[in-house]
């Protein structure tokens, strides 16, 4: 019986390296758009912190001097499991400083 050795090596490795192919596929589209929605999260966090800043100081003249305090009067809710929020006031009259930061 005649056996062709090309056909056999290739029937032997072709199998293995489309499913390590379809692996790693799979693992780059299951890990990196979490990646790419965490910095939007943190954006629109970053958002929502300098626009809740801005209506106190239109409603009372002053930036709020902390990030609690525009949880407290605001209700402004930060997702603090996920992101870490630094929340900067130098002044009351000038706009605080926001970073935002995956944790």
């Amino acid at each position: 019986m005649y056996s062709d050795k090309k056909k056999s090596l290739i029937s032997r490795i072709l199998p293995p390296a489309l499913l390590l192919l379809l692996a790693v596929t799979l693992v780059l589209l299951v890990f990196l758009p979490g990646k790419d929605l965490n910095e939007e999260g943190a954006a629109a966090i970053k958002a929502a912190v300098e626009r809740s800043a801005k209506q106190c100081y239109a409603v009372e003249g002053v930036y709020p001097p902390n990030l609690k305090y525009l949880e407290e009067n605001y209700g402004l809710q930060v997702n603090t499991k996920d992101f870490s929020v630094r929340y900067e006031a130098f002044a009351s009259n000038l706009p605080p400083t926001v970073i935002v930061k995956i944790k």
